[in-house]
């Protein structure tokens, strides 16, 4: 396996939140934590993360259950990695799996389903400190899934090394383009705070 998609999942899992940002600018940025577990599918050719995030007053409604799936991208020398988004089927059934580890080890394919139009393209950057890593999506990329009946647009992207996560994910109005939620006026800030 590339040994980018091994770096790249240790700068991603583990527990964050962004409390130095929403200190510095609630108004913009509410304060949040965010979990990256590792999950066992795909392991012949990739590593998978499920992610979810919740308000730190509220741990125990976590929400943006998903997956992040870290590939090889051999055939493009720019991007030597992409991420694949899956989406669950039912995510209630995982709901605090980021807190709850263990709802995870029953996770099956049959639980989940690609999201077409989701995936980022990665570039990878050796500094200083190590590994940095950024992701976003090809130009003209439409990320749409289905939700309560209808159908929801999401931009999707983040930057990561050993210590940051800036996630620019935001939920767009697939009618006008504007941003309705999340990294509308800019990443959302994220520390590690203990390492998975």
């Amino acid at each position: 396996m590339n040994a980018l998609i091994n770096t790249l999942a240790d700068c991603l899992w583990g527990e964050f939140d962004n409390r130095e940002q929403a200190i510095s600018d609630p108004i913009w940025f509410v304060h949040l934590k965010a979990w990256h577990r590792r999950v066992n599918l795909f392991t012949q050719d990739s590593l998978t993360v499920f992610a979810e995030q919740a308000n730190v007053l509220q741990l125990d409604q976590a929400y943006r259950q998903r997956l992040l799936r870290i590939q090889s991208a051999e055939d493009d020398p720019q991007f030597p990695l992409k991420v694949q988004y899956y989406r669950f089927k039912d995510p209630s059934a995982f709901l605090g799996a980021g807190q709850h580890p263990e709802l995870l080890e029953n996770l099956t394919e049959d639980h989940i389903e690609v999201l077409p139009g989701c995936t980022l393209q990665v570039t990878h950057t050796q500094i200083l400190q190590g590994s940095h890593f950024k992701a976003l999506p090809p130009a003209n990329a439409r990320c749409c899934f289905p939700y309560q009946g209808e159908t929801r647009q999401v931009s999707l992207g983040f930057e990561a090394n050993s210590e940051k996560f800036l996630s620019y994910d935001k939920g767009i109005d697939p009618d006008t383009g504007k941003a309705l939620w999340g990294a509308i006026l800019g990443a959302y800030e994220f520390t590690k705070r203990q390492g998975y």
